[in-house]
Protein backbone atom coordinates (compact mmCIF):
# COMPACT_ATOMS: atom_id res chain seq x y z
CA UNK A 1 0.00 0.00 0.00
CA UNK A 2 1.41 3.43 -0.66
CA UNK A 3 1.34 5.71 1.51
CA UNK A 4 1.78 9.70 1.54
CA UNK A 5 4.78 10.50 3.27
CA UNK A 6 4.09 12.52 6.38
CA UNK A 7 6.16 14.77 8.97
CA UNK A 8 5.59 13.73 12.31
CA UNK A 9 6.49 14.95 15.73
CA UNK A 10 6.05 12.77 18.44
CA UNK A 11 6.23 14.43 22.30
CA UNK A 12 7.41 11.86 25.00
CA UNK A 13 6.91 12.85 29.02
CA UNK A 14 7.56 9.55 30.59
CA UNK A 15 9.50 6.36 29.75
CA UNK A 16 6.04 4.68 29.67
CA UNK A 17 5.59 6.68 26.09
CA UNK A 18 8.89 5.63 24.89
CA UNK A 19 7.07 2.30 24.72
CA UNK A 20 3.87 3.06 23.33
CA UNK A 21 5.37 4.71 20.47
CA UNK A 22 8.45 2.80 19.49
CA UNK A 23 6.73 0.32 17.37
CA UNK A 24 5.38 2.97 15.34
CA UNK A 25 8.03 5.12 15.03
CA UNK A 26 9.93 2.27 13.70
CA UNK A 27 7.41 1.54 11.21
CA UNK A 28 6.89 5.02 10.57
CA UNK A 29 9.94 5.42 9.79
CA UNK A 30 10.64 2.46 7.38
CA UNK A 31 7.52 3.74 5.47
CA UNK A 32 9.43 6.81 4.67
CA UNK A 33 8.08 9.39 6.90
CA UNK A 34 9.96 12.35 8.68
CA UNK A 35 9.70 11.70 12.68
CA UNK A 36 11.00 14.37 14.65
CA UNK A 37 10.89 13.75 18.56
CA UNK A 38 10.71 15.93 21.58
CA UNK A 39 11.33 14.81 25.17
CA UNK A 40 10.70 15.76 28.98
CA UNK A 41 14.15 14.83 30.35
CA UNK A 42 12.44 12.44 33.06
CA UNK A 43 14.07 9.20 34.84
CA UNK A 44 14.97 7.07 31.95
CA UNK A 45 13.12 8.47 28.53
CA UNK A 46 16.58 9.82 26.94
CA UNK A 47 18.42 6.87 27.62
CA UNK A 48 15.10 4.67 26.59
CA UNK A 49 15.43 5.96 23.38
CA UNK A 50 19.39 6.27 23.10
CA UNK A 51 19.10 2.16 23.27
CA UNK A 52 16.18 1.71 21.11
CA UNK A 53 18.57 4.04 18.59
CA UNK A 54 16.25 6.94 18.20
CA UNK A 55 17.88 10.76 17.73
CA UNK A 56 15.48 13.04 20.19
CA UNK A 57 15.64 16.89 21.24
CA UNK A 58 14.90 17.52 24.89
CA UNK A 59 12.30 20.09 25.24
CA UNK A 60 12.24 20.37 29.19
CA UNK A 61 13.70 18.67 32.02
CA UNK A 62 11.20 17.61 34.52
CA UNK A 63 10.23 19.70 38.01
CA UNK A 64 8.29 19.27 40.65
CA UNK A 65 5.51 21.46 42.38
CA UNK A 66 3.05 23.34 41.18
CA UNK A 67 5.02 26.41 40.50
CA UNK A 68 8.13 24.10 38.67
CA UNK A 69 5.33 22.56 36.46
CA UNK A 70 4.13 25.48 35.40
CA UNK A 71 7.58 27.09 34.73
CA UNK A 72 8.12 23.52 32.74
CA UNK A 73 4.62 23.42 30.66
CA UNK A 74 6.26 27.04 28.89
CA UNK A 75 9.52 25.63 28.58
CA UNK A 76 8.10 22.50 27.01
CA UNK A 77 5.56 24.13 24.80
CA UNK A 78 8.63 26.42 23.80
CA UNK A 79 10.58 23.40 23.15
CA UNK A 80 8.31 21.79 20.98
CA UNK A 81 7.29 24.64 19.20
CA UNK A 82 10.75 25.33 17.91
CA UNK A 83 11.52 21.51 16.79
CA UNK A 84 8.24 21.59 15.13
CA UNK A 85 9.04 24.85 13.47
CA UNK A 86 12.10 23.21 12.12
CA UNK A 87 10.83 19.95 11.11
CA UNK A 88 7.80 21.21 9.76
CA UNK A 89 5.25 18.91 11.30
CA UNK A 90 2.39 18.36 9.79
CA UNK A 91 1.25 16.37 12.87
CA UNK A 92 1.88 16.04 16.73
CA UNK A 93 1.52 13.14 18.45
CA UNK A 94 1.68 12.47 22.16
CA UNK A 95 0.39 12.36 25.84
CA UNK A 96 1.01 15.54 25.96
CA UNK A 97 -0.22 19.04 26.90
CA UNK A 98 2.35 20.76 24.54
CA UNK A 99 1.20 19.16 21.14
CA UNK A 100 -2.03 20.53 21.41
CA UNK A 101 -1.16 24.20 22.38
CA UNK A 102 1.41 23.83 19.52
CA UNK A 103 -0.43 22.37 16.69
CA UNK A 104 -2.98 25.10 17.33
CA UNK A 105 -0.15 27.72 16.72
CA UNK A 106 1.43 26.75 13.72
CA UNK A 107 -1.13 24.97 11.86
CA UNK A 108 -0.27 21.53 12.43
CA UNK A 109 -2.78 18.84 13.66
CA UNK A 110 -2.81 17.50 17.20
CA UNK A 111 -3.43 13.69 18.02
CA UNK A 112 -3.81 12.73 21.78
CA UNK A 113 -3.32 9.45 23.34
CA UNK A 114 -4.89 8.85 26.68
CA UNK A 115 -5.21 6.19 29.23
CA UNK A 116 -5.48 8.13 32.32
CA UNK A 117 -9.29 8.70 33.48
CA UNK A 118 -10.42 12.78 32.86
CA UNK A 119 -11.65 12.46 36.83
CA UNK A 120 -8.29 11.19 37.51
CA UNK A 121 -6.07 13.14 35.28
CA UNK A 122 -8.27 16.77 35.78
CA UNK A 123 -5.62 19.12 35.17
CA UNK A 124 -3.94 17.51 32.10
CA UNK A 125 -7.53 17.51 30.73
CA UNK A 126 -8.42 21.17 31.12
CA UNK A 127 -5.45 21.84 29.57
CA UNK A 128 -5.11 19.29 26.95
CA UNK A 129 -8.91 17.91 25.78
CA UNK A 130 -10.25 21.22 24.00
CA UNK A 131 -6.86 22.50 22.02
CA UNK A 132 -6.66 18.97 20.93
CA UNK A 133 -7.64 17.99 17.37
CA UNK A 134 -8.59 14.54 17.99
CA UNK A 135 -8.53 12.63 21.90
CA UNK A 136 -7.72 8.27 21.68
CA UNK A 137 -8.26 6.40 24.44
CA UNK A 138 -9.37 3.13 25.25
CA UNK A 139 -13.62 2.10 25.14
CA UNK A 140 -12.25 0.97 29.42
CA UNK A 141 -12.16 4.31 30.28
CA UNK A 142 -15.95 5.10 29.04
CA UNK A 143 -15.78 8.51 28.43
CA UNK A 144 -16.94 10.37 26.05
CA UNK A 145 -15.24 13.87 24.66
CA UNK A 146 -17.48 14.18 21.28
CA UNK A 147 -16.64 14.13 17.57
CA UNK A 148 -12.81 14.37 18.13
CA UNK A 149 -12.99 11.20 20.78
CA UNK A 150 -11.47 7.36 19.33
CA UNK A 151 -12.04 4.42 21.38
CA UNK A 152 -10.29 1.35 20.69
CA UNK A 153 -10.36 -1.87 22.36
CA UNK A 154 -7.33 -2.46 23.82
CA UNK A 155 -4.22 -0.97 26.12
CA UNK A 156 -1.23 1.10 25.33
CA UNK A 157 0.53 -1.39 27.08
CA UNK A 158 -0.12 -3.72 24.33
CA UNK A 159 1.39 -1.52 21.76
CA UNK A 160 4.52 -2.97 23.15
CA UNK A 161 3.41 -6.22 24.91
CA UNK A 162 0.90 -7.62 22.44
CA UNK A 163 2.25 -11.08 21.36
CA UNK A 164 2.79 -9.78 18.18
CA UNK A 165 4.88 -6.88 19.42
CA UNK A 166 6.93 -8.74 22.18
CA UNK A 167 8.75 -12.37 22.55
CA UNK A 168 10.08 -12.91 26.37
CA UNK A 169 13.65 -13.69 26.48
CA UNK A 170 14.65 -16.00 29.32
CA UNK A 171 18.27 -14.60 28.77
CA UNK A 172 16.91 -12.36 31.32
CA UNK A 173 16.79 -15.63 34.16
CA UNK A 174 20.56 -15.87 33.61
CA UNK A 175 21.44 -11.79 34.14
CA UNK A 176 19.34 -12.00 37.52
CA UNK A 177 20.87 -15.06 38.40
CA UNK A 178 17.42 -17.22 38.84
CA UNK A 179 16.88 -20.57 37.38
CA UNK A 180 14.76 -21.60 35.06
CA UNK A 181 11.42 -21.94 36.62
CA UNK A 182 13.19 -20.61 39.88
CA UNK A 183 9.83 -18.48 41.94
CA UNK A 184 10.93 -14.82 42.03
CA UNK A 185 9.10 -11.60 43.02
CA UNK A 186 9.57 -7.85 41.46
CA UNK A 187 8.20 -4.52 43.62
CA UNK A 188 7.93 -1.74 42.02
CA UNK A 189 8.46 1.21 44.20
CA UNK A 190 7.25 5.12 42.59
CA UNK A 191 8.18 8.54 43.70
CA UNK A 192 4.50 9.99 43.08
CA UNK A 193 6.05 13.14 42.19
CA UNK A 194 3.98 13.71 38.57
CA UNK A 195 1.27 16.60 38.76
CA UNK A 196 -1.90 14.04 39.61
CA UNK A 197 0.27 12.57 42.43
CA UNK A 198 -0.71 15.14 44.86
CA UNK A 199 -1.88 13.90 47.78
CA UNK A 200 -1.36 10.53 47.08
CA UNK A 201 0.33 7.60 48.28
CA UNK A 202 1.83 3.61 48.60
CA UNK A 203 3.75 1.26 49.65
CA UNK A 204 5.77 2.28 53.04
CA UNK A 205 8.68 0.97 54.24
CA UNK A 206 7.18 -0.92 56.99
CA UNK A 207 5.04 -2.46 54.30
CA UNK A 208 7.71 -3.16 52.47
CA UNK A 209 9.23 -4.76 54.98
CA UNK A 210 6.17 -7.12 55.97
CA UNK A 211 6.34 -8.11 52.22
CA UNK A 212 10.15 -9.06 52.12
CA UNK A 213 9.43 -11.14 55.06
CA UNK A 214 6.59 -12.87 53.05
CA UNK A 215 8.24 -13.29 49.98
CA UNK A 216 11.82 -13.63 50.68
CA UNK A 217 10.51 -17.09 52.50
CA UNK A 218 9.32 -18.13 48.75
CA UNK A 219 11.90 -16.93 46.82
CA UNK A 220 14.18 -14.28 45.41
CA UNK A 221 12.93 -10.80 45.31
CA UNK A 222 13.76 -7.95 43.20
CA UNK A 223 13.18 -3.80 43.64
CA UNK A 224 13.07 -1.48 41.01
CA UNK A 225 12.72 1.61 42.28
CA UNK A 226 12.20 5.57 41.14
CA UNK A 227 13.42 6.52 44.75
CA UNK A 228 16.57 6.01 46.99
CA UNK A 229 16.28 3.14 48.84
CA UNK A 230 17.14 2.21 52.34
CA UNK A 231 20.68 1.07 53.01
CA UNK A 232 18.94 -2.28 54.31
CA UNK A 233 16.98 -2.90 51.00
CA UNK A 234 19.85 -2.13 48.41
CA UNK A 235 20.76 -5.44 47.92
CA UNK A 236 17.19 -6.47 46.56
CA UNK A 237 17.34 -3.80 43.76
CA UNK A 238 17.62 -5.14 40.43
CA UNK A 239 20.11 -4.53 38.03
CA UNK A 240 19.55 -5.68 34.78
CA UNK A 241 19.41 -3.30 31.67
CA UNK A 242 16.43 -1.22 31.10
CA UNK A 243 15.00 -2.72 28.13
CA UNK A 244 15.17 -5.86 29.83
CA UNK A 245 12.40 -5.57 32.55
CA UNK A 246 9.21 -6.68 30.60
CA UNK A 247 11.44 -10.00 30.29
CA UNK A 248 11.55 -10.18 34.12
CA UNK A 249 8.32 -8.95 34.60
CA UNK A 250 6.70 -11.57 32.18
CA UNK A 251 9.09 -14.43 34.15
CA UNK A 252 7.95 -13.22 37.71
CA UNK A 253 6.12 -15.47 39.96
CA UNK A 254 4.17 -12.30 41.43
CA UNK A 255 4.44 -8.72 40.86
CA UNK A 256 3.45 -6.25 43.75
CA UNK A 257 4.10 -2.09 43.31
CA UNK A 258 2.69 1.27 43.80
CA UNK A 259 2.87 1.95 40.08
CA UNK A 260 0.04 1.52 37.69
CA UNK A 261 1.88 1.35 35.31
CA UNK A 262 3.88 -1.68 35.94
CA UNK A 263 0.78 -2.86 37.26
CA UNK A 264 -1.26 -2.65 34.32
CA UNK A 265 2.07 -4.50 32.08
CA UNK A 266 2.61 -7.28 34.38
CA UNK A 267 -1.41 -7.52 34.05
CA UNK A 268 -1.21 -8.03 30.52
CA UNK A 269 2.01 -10.06 30.41
CA UNK A 270 -0.39 -12.59 32.28
CA UNK A 271 1.55 -11.90 35.58
CA UNK A 272 -0.26 -11.96 38.89
CA UNK A 273 -0.31 -8.56 39.66
CA UNK A 274 -0.74 -6.26 43.04
CA UNK A 275 -1.08 -2.77 43.34
CA UNK A 276 -0.89 -0.92 46.53
CA UNK A 277 -1.55 2.72 46.20
CA UNK A 278 -3.89 5.50 46.62
CA UNK A 279 -5.42 5.23 43.05
CA UNK A 280 -6.03 1.31 43.61
CA UNK A 281 -9.80 2.12 43.17
CA UNK A 282 -9.50 4.68 40.09
CA UNK A 283 -8.24 3.25 37.08
CA UNK A 284 -10.65 2.08 34.53
CA UNK A 285 -7.70 0.00 32.46
CA UNK A 286 -7.12 -1.86 36.11
CA UNK A 287 -10.16 -2.15 36.97
CA UNK A 288 -11.74 -3.62 33.61
CA UNK A 289 -8.19 -6.19 34.02
CA UNK A 290 -9.23 -6.77 37.86
CA UNK A 291 -12.81 -7.71 37.84
CA UNK A 292 -13.32 -8.76 33.93
CA UNK A 293 -10.45 -11.02 33.61
CA UNK A 294 -9.02 -11.39 36.90
CA UNK A 295 -5.70 -10.60 35.97
CA UNK A 296 -4.89 -7.44 39.23
CA UNK A 297 -5.76 -6.81 42.40
CA UNK A 298 -6.03 -2.97 43.73
CA UNK A 299 -5.68 -2.85 47.69
CA UNK A 300 -5.45 0.81 49.39
CA UNK A 301 -2.74 1.77 51.90
CA UNK A 302 -5.28 0.96 54.72
CA UNK A 303 -6.23 -2.43 53.41
CA UNK A 304 -2.36 -3.70 53.97
CA UNK A 305 -3.85 -6.28 55.86
CA UNK A 306 -5.78 -7.82 53.09
CA UNK A 307 -3.46 -7.34 50.49
CA UNK A 308 -0.93 -9.26 52.65
CA UNK A 309 -3.52 -11.88 52.46
CA UNK A 310 -4.38 -11.64 48.73
CA UNK A 311 -0.13 -12.14 48.37
CA UNK A 312 -0.50 -15.49 50.74
CA UNK A 313 -3.58 -16.85 49.10
CA UNK A 314 -1.54 -16.35 45.20
CA UNK A 315 1.71 -17.88 46.82
CA UNK A 316 -0.56 -20.99 47.42
CA UNK A 317 -1.95 -21.36 44.43
CA UNK A 318 -1.57 -24.38 42.70
CA UNK A 319 -0.52 -23.73 39.03
CA UNK A 320 -0.38 -20.26 39.44
CA UNK A 321 1.59 -19.22 36.36
CA UNK A 322 -0.27 -22.02 33.93
CA UNK A 323 -4.03 -19.93 35.58
CA UNK A 324 -2.72 -16.84 34.91
CA UNK A 325 -1.71 -17.38 31.30
CA UNK A 326 -4.88 -18.70 30.65
CA UNK A 327 -6.36 -15.34 31.98
CA UNK A 328 -4.23 -13.52 29.28
CA UNK A 329 -5.32 -15.09 26.28
CA UNK A 330 -8.94 -14.92 27.48
CA UNK A 331 -7.80 -11.04 27.56
CA UNK A 332 -5.96 -11.19 24.74
CA UNK A 333 -8.86 -12.32 22.26
CA UNK A 334 -11.13 -9.48 23.02
CA UNK A 335 -8.09 -6.42 22.50
CA UNK A 336 -6.20 -5.21 19.31
CA UNK A 337 -2.77 -4.87 18.30
CA UNK A 338 -2.28 -1.48 19.19
CA UNK A 339 0.45 -0.65 17.20
CA UNK A 340 -0.59 -1.32 13.81
CA UNK A 341 -3.90 0.46 14.48
CA UNK A 342 -2.13 3.18 15.78
CA UNK A 343 0.12 3.42 12.53
CA UNK A 344 -2.94 3.31 10.23
CA UNK A 345 -4.95 5.84 12.02
CA UNK A 346 -2.24 8.18 11.99
CA UNK A 347 -1.39 7.39 8.21
CA UNK A 348 -5.15 7.72 6.90
CA UNK A 349 -5.13 10.74 9.46
CA UNK A 350 -7.85 12.91 9.31
CA UNK A 351 -9.89 10.14 7.08
CA UNK A 352 -9.81 7.85 9.96
CA UNK A 353 -11.20 10.35 12.19
CA UNK A 354 -14.00 11.13 9.38
CA UNK A 355 -15.04 7.39 9.28
CA UNK A 356 -14.82 6.34 12.98
CA UNK A 357 -17.34 10.16 13.28
CA UNK A 358 -19.68 8.57 10.31
CA UNK A 359 -19.69 5.54 11.99
CA UNK A 360 -20.38 6.92 15.50
CA UNK A 361 -23.27 9.60 14.68
CA UNK A 362 -24.80 7.38 11.97
CA UNK A 363 -27.02 4.00 12.44
CA UNK A 364 -23.77 1.94 13.39
CA UNK A 365 -21.51 2.82 16.05
CA UNK A 366 -18.14 1.01 15.21
CA UNK A 367 -15.45 1.22 17.91
CA UNK A 368 -11.62 0.32 16.68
Amino acid sequence: MSVKSLRLLVDIGHPAHVHLFRNAIRIWLERGHSLAITIRDKDLTAELLSLYGFQFSVASKARNGSFGLAVELLEHNWGVLNSALRHRSQILLGTSVSITHVARLIGAKSIVFSEDDADVARTFVRLTYPYAHTIVTPTCLNEDHGRKHVTYRGYQKLAYLHPNQFTPDHSVLDKMGVKRGEPYFVIRLVSLQAAHDAGESGIKISTLGRLLQVLTKKGKVFITSEKPLLPEFDHYRISIPVTDIHHALFYATLFIGDSQSMALEAAVLGTPAIRFNTFAKRCSALLELEHQYGLTFGFQPVEEDRMLAKVDELLNTNNLRGCWQEKRKVMLSDMIDVTPWMVNFVENYPSSLYKYQRNKHGSKTIIY
